[in-house]
């Protein structure tokens, strides 16, 4: 895929030795232009080392923010070195970098300057699902479309691309505090499906569970759901910005 846009594929990660090296080399091969850049989030094993010797730029944390806090970090180094597009992987290998480039084509073609990822709409699939994951997800989702009036298939899911150009709207304000754990992103679909002059679109994607026959996650239960929950309701009730 060939694009006058700079791309910056941004992979947030913390303690995910074993499995960043596997994303910076999928994100390295896939069809696309890219620079790739992981956010590791003062990670206490060898994050950092394993991204670079793929060949990932990787800026440290000194000390441990947030998701939220490691796609700011992310989103900041693209704006100060002229990228034009910002693309988001997990950093745990559940998402499919060959998939970036149907991401991306929505907003190379104009259609969109937002794209989200699904797994549950027509096409995409999740492989490892558990019900529990299947339901809480689901129930999300038909939260945040009720409360934006927009619908959205997957409001969880972490894999997106947009224009950088539309963090410039008065409105979308990442730099704060409260958004550096689970709430950044979730504040940020929210934004751009509440904001006119934003087109969003959903495209269907892949997650792959990594599962050894037990769950895992780096959530902890009800403390972080609420943090995946609570920018939807503050912003329907204009108790935030």
């Amino acid at each position: 895929m060939n694009s006058k846009d700079r791309i910056l594929v941004v992979a947030p990660a913390y303690n995910e030795e074993g499995k960043i090296g596997r994303v910076v080399r999928k994100v390295l091969q896939a069809p696309i232009e890219s620079s790739m850049l992981v956010v590791d989030d003062c990670s206490t094993d060898e994050t950092a080392s394993e991204a670079r010797s793929m060949g990932a730029k990787v800026i440290t944390h000194a000390e441990k923010s947030g998701v939220g806090g490691a796609i700011r970090t992310g989103i900041e180094y693209a704006i100060e070195n002229d990228f034009d597009i910002l693309a988001v992987v997990s950093g745990d290998d559940q998402h499919e970098p060959s998939e970036l480039g149907r991401a991306l084509e929505p907003i190379l073609n104009g259609d969109a300057d937002f794209v989200q990822g699904s797994r549950r709409m027509n096409g995409g699939r999740v492989i490892n699902d558990r019900f529990f994951r299947k339901i809480t997800t689901q129930l999300y989702s038909l939260f945040f479309s009720a409360l934006t009036g927009t619908r959205i298939t997957d409001a969880t899911n972490g894999f997106r691309a947009f224009r950088l150009k539309i963090l410039k709207h008065e409105s979308i304000k990442l730099g704060q505090e409260w958004l550096n754990t689970y709430e950044l992103e979730p504040y940020l679909l929210y934004k751009c499906v509440t904001i006119p002059e934003i087109k969003v679109k959903e495209i269907p994607i892949t997650i792959r569970y990594h599962s050894s026959g037990r769950e895992y996650t780096k959530m902890r239960p009800v403390r972080d759901w609420w943090r995946l929950a609570r920018p939807m309701f503050l912003l329907k009730l204009g108790l935030r910005d």
